[in-house]
């Protein structure tokens, strides 16, 4: 694997960072290649009950597509007449946000400096987001003559809601730590410093969590987004049956009664 991205599992934990502080972290082709590979082996690991994106370096997150290798493809596109270098949305950047989002498992993002295009739709994919009080968002599509993709269109209106969607996609500006909390984009505001302990704390309480339930919640969410009542309420039976029927239920049931914490096995 590149070393543009780190990945470790430990003790259910997996945490991916994405490892260019001296290019703010932006997405070369190596980067995305490797970030997808490892996105989708922890979505579909077992032993992998939550799952940490993080990024090296204190300046950025990730400041998207690596734009001085995107001009060197788009000259070589002229040159051919290929047109590939737009693929890279259908090859990397689709399939990173669809193991992000789709997950069976939480997906805790570490926002550390500014995540901006590409790397604003990665935040957004996870499930929970914890901001550093120095770190800030952009969408930047329109001010390189783009339109939005790594699921920001669907991902940003259900945030923030389609009036504020469209003024930061069609006004691309630094949204602040503080104002991201403010718009339901950063769950949590936290000084830098402490950052990534706060995050790993979040995230190995998760891994140790009720996996199947987590699963099911997420299952749920997304469904209700594009769903009538009545078939949310529907899916809702569906998933409580099978949360219902895990391991982790009984545990926790019994652990109620006898007052005692619960040790869930993620299944």
């Amino acid at each position: 694997m590149a070393d543009t991205v780190l990945y470790e599992v430990s003790d259910g934990l997996a945490t991916i960072t994405l490892n260019r502080p001296e290019a703010m972290n932006a997405l070369n082709i190596e980067t995305k290649v490797a970030l997808r590979d490892v996105v989708r082996s922890a979505a579909a690991d077992d032993a992998v009950r939550a799952v940490l994106l993080t990024a090296a370096g204190e300046r950025a997150f990730c400041v998207g597509q690596d734009l001085k290798e995107h001009i060197g493809l788009l000259a070589a596109d002229r040159e051919t007449g290929e047109g590939r270098t737009m693929s890279t949305v259908r090859e990397h950047y689709n399939p990173i946000v669809r193991a992000l989002a789709e997950a069976p498992k939480p997906v805790v993002a570490a926002v550390n400096g500014v995540a901006a295009g590409a790397g604003f739709g990665f935040a957004l994919a996870a499930d929970y987001r914890i901001v550093a009080e120095t770190a800030a968002f952009n969408t930047s599509f329109a001010g390189v003559a783009l339109t939005a993709d790594s699921g920001v269109s669907w991902t940003l209106p259900r945030v923030v809601g389609p009036g504020r969607a469209a003024d930061l996609l069609l006004f691309p500006r630094s949204i602040k730590a503080q104002e991201a909390y403010e718009l339901g984009i950063a769950n949590r505001v936290v000084p830098a410093a402490g950052l990534r302990a706060e995050a790993e704390r979040t995230a190995r309480a998760l891994a140790e969590g009720p996996t199947v339930a987590y699963a099911a919640l997420k299952e749920a969410m997304a469904y209700g987004l594009t769903h009538s009542l009545s078939e949310t309420l529907e899916k809702e039976d569906e998933l409580q049956a099978r949360a219902g029927s895990s391991q982790d239920h009984g545990i926790a049931v019994q652990a109620f009664v006898d007052k005692e914490k619960p040790v869930y096995l993620g299944r």
